[in-house]
């Protein structure tokens, strides 16, 4: 492959978990690729697509199961590089949204090893098409605002509240689960109203997805009541009113209650 001589890294999107989200593209790297690097939630569909005799190796990284840190991945893809291996570091989503691409690409860089990015499908993407919503709406979101709720241990969320509780955006928190109590919390007393539609999805386009819909009072219920193990994306803003409510600025908890909701408020 001209694009993919030995000793050359790509970064590969591996979408969201469905293989047939793959691009071309990051299908025809995989099959090429010699060594894989892959992230801890790629599913086994798409690592399927690997040649018989590529090396699979997972450097993925869990909340509390972290099984190599940032500089060791960095080491690994270039020691493999230099040792001629055709490399795909294949990440989750895209690479460059919440990928740590850029550590990646300057350690190759550093190294004189060439190195290029193949983007994937990106969580909030896919979570708008299983919900059958467009993160955008005339009149309604003109914006969309990317954040990830992932802190250092011991860290507080430090994200500026004021800016994103913004009615006329729709705001993807990504790796959300954890902090909804605070995400609801900081974004009510930042001026979003309780009201405001809520869509979570877990695990979005996998086979065990899971989608919920609330509104942003009620969130820290049902992100701890309506989900399981797998990641979860969160979904702010009028745009995400689930199917039937005609004025998405007054989601009434009643209403949610027909679409799944149960508990305080419901």
């Amino acid at each position: 492959m001209t694009d993919f001589p030995e000793g050359m890294v790509w970064l590969v999107g591996a979408g969201p978990g469905d293989p047939e989200l793959l691009t071309r593209k990051a299908e025809r790297l995989i099959r090429a690729a010699s060594l894989i690097f892959h992230d801890a939630l790629v599913g086994a569909g798409v690592l399927a697509l690997a040649a018989a005799t590529a090396r699979c190796i997972s450097v993925g990284k869990r909340a509390g199961r972290h099984s190599r840190d940032q500089a060791t991945i960095d080491r690994l893809i270039v020691e493999a590089a230099l040792a001629g291996e055709r490399v795909v570091r294949l990440k989750g989503g895209d690479p460059a949204i919440f990928g740590r691409a850029t550590e990646e690409l300057e350690a190759c860089r550093d190294a004189g090893v060439m190195v290029a990015i193949c983007p994937g499908i990106t969580a909030a993407s896919a979570a708008a098409a299983s919900l059958g919503a467009s993160l955008t709406l005339r009149g309604l979101a003109r914006k969309l605002v990317l954040v990830t709720a992932h802190a250092r241990a011991g860290e507080t969320l430090d994200l500026d509240w004021h800016s994103l509780a913004d009615p006329d955006a729709t705001l993807a928190v990504y790796m959300g689960k954890a902090a909804a109590p605070d995400v609801s919390r900081q974004l009510i007393n930042a001026g979003l109203p309780g009201e405001t539609p809520v869509a979570l999805v877990e695990n979005a386009s996998r086979d065990d997805e899971r989608r919920f819909h609330t509104r942003l009072d009620l969130l820290p219920l049902a992100a701890r009541t309506a989900l399981g193990d797998g990641p979860a994306l969160l979904l702010i803003g009028r745009a995400l009113a689930p199917p039937g409510v005609t004025d998405p600025a007054r989601c009434r908890p009643s209403t949610l209650a027909r679409h799944g909701l149960r508990g305080n408020g419901a």
